[in-house]
């Protein structure tokens, strides 16, 4: 097993020069644009401040790329497991999440030691889309509280619990974040009309964050939450590496979650890379991805990041725009990294509803709708499939 920027820089180093290199540089640029208002949205999602959704996109998505199996693969935090830090954060706190990253990290090493990545690729086609599915639906409950500004104090980590404190509090809605986070997916949806290479949730966080700022800034729609107001202590710098204490937690119960983490990890990152070979006609080392998944998840874990995996979407943006090598995921940590240090302090101005709108479009791109019908009229085994895995227990 060999990390494919290796095997690039032994087999045909010309694709590290000139044109080819301008081209992944290029690319990685484009990306960070992507996942730059996803790594905050995300992070602040799954309970932890926005920096911590940065740091994750830096460390595991540099490592990701550097180490990785694939050559177009662009790791940082993803949707799918929103639910899963939330609930773990819940029930075991901050360092509960570090712990059991860092031991998902471990296993996926393993697994990837054992060559079990190709058993991985043989999972069923409908539980991954009851699994996705699933998760959309949740990660899209969560952000309501957010985009209609409701401002909600404790609210449950449960889907039902989560739809009656919205129901019940309706007349609290915020008229003006709710206007902000209509007018964000307007533009995200729109946009994609005007241009493919910039990202329309940058753009609209960007329109929005300046309306708001005008706004506020007249004494008007002094109330709509934003990053800073949430968020008061924002890092812009990435920590020194911190080893948790393990007598602090249990080791034992975090086990299952971190199994949890590093099978999903294991799923989706090898999913977005056999899409990424279909797109390229490459043909990816699963086994050399799982242990780059696990060392990125370790590294992530020991900076105070989120569990890491490939993103699909941001691999697919770094091929359509010209990515062919790692060098262009690891242009985009390292982007990412410039603007965590420059940029920050602006984070504070960003509207919440936002974000949230950001988030709804993802949760909606997430759902597999057609696949969802199509296999609602398959056969009864696929249908068990698919229902046993859809994550009902996260919902209710």
């Amino acid at each position: 097993m060999k990390p494919k920027l290796f095997s690039i820089m032994k087999n045909s180093p010309e694709e590290l020069k000139g044109k080819n290199l301008v081209k992944d540089i290029v690319a990685g640029l484009i990306v960070a644009v992507v996942a730059l208002p996803l790594s905050i949205a995300l992070a602040i999602s799954s309970g932890v401040s926005p920096e911590v959704g940065l740091i994750t996109a830096i460390i595991a998505g540099f490592i990701i790329s550097f180490w990785g199996g694939s050559r177009v693969q662009i790791g940082g935090p993803t949707a799918a497991f929103v639910v899963i830090i939330c609930g773990i954060i819940d029930q075991y706190g901050i360092e509960g999440l570090i712990v059991a990253t860092i031991l998902a990290g471990i296993f996926l090493v393993i697994m990837g030691v054992l060559k079990l990545g190709d058993i991985i690729k043989f999972i069923p086609f409908p539980i991954t889309v009851g699994f996705t599915t699933g998760i959309a639906v949740t990660l899209f409950t969560t952000q309501l509280n957010d985009f209609f500004g409701l401002n909600i104090q404790g609210l449950s980590s449960e889907c039902l619990p989560k739809w009656w404190a919205y129901i019940t509090n309706i007349s609290k809605i915020n008229w003006t974040a709710t206007a902000i986070g209509v007018g964000s997916i307007i533009v995200i949806v729109l946009w994609g009309k005007v241009s493919k290479r910039i990202p329309g949730s940058l753009v609209a966080l960007i329109l929005s964050t300046v309306v708001l700022y005008l706004l506020q800034k007249n004494g008007m729609a002094t109330e709509v939450q934003t990053i800073g107001s949430k968020f008061s202590d924002l890092k812009g710098a990435i920590p020194m590496p911190h080893i948790p204490n393990f007598t602090k937690v249990n080791i034992g119960a975090l086990v299952q979650p971190a199994i949890t983490i590093a099978i999903l990890a294991g799923i989706e990152s090898l999913l977005s890379a056999v899409v990424a070979d279909g797109m390229t006609g490459d043909k990816h080392d699963s086994n050399q991805e799982l242990i780059a998944q696990g060392i990125a998840n370790i590294a992530s874990a020991l900076f105070g990041g989120l569990p890491a995996t490939g993103a699909i979407a941001r691999t697919a943006t770094n091929i359509k725009n010209g990515g062919r090598t790692p060098v262009a995921g690891m242009v985009h940590a390292i982007v990412l990294f410039v603007i965590m240090i420059v940029a920050m302090p602006l984070a504070k101005l960003i509207p919440m509803a936002t974000l949230s709108a950001i988030l709804i479009v993802v949760s909606f791109n997430m759902c597999q709708f057609k696949e969802f019908v199509e296999i609602g009229h398959t056969t009864k085994t696929d249908l068990f499939c698919f229902s046993s895995y859809f994550p009902f227990d996260s919902c209710i």
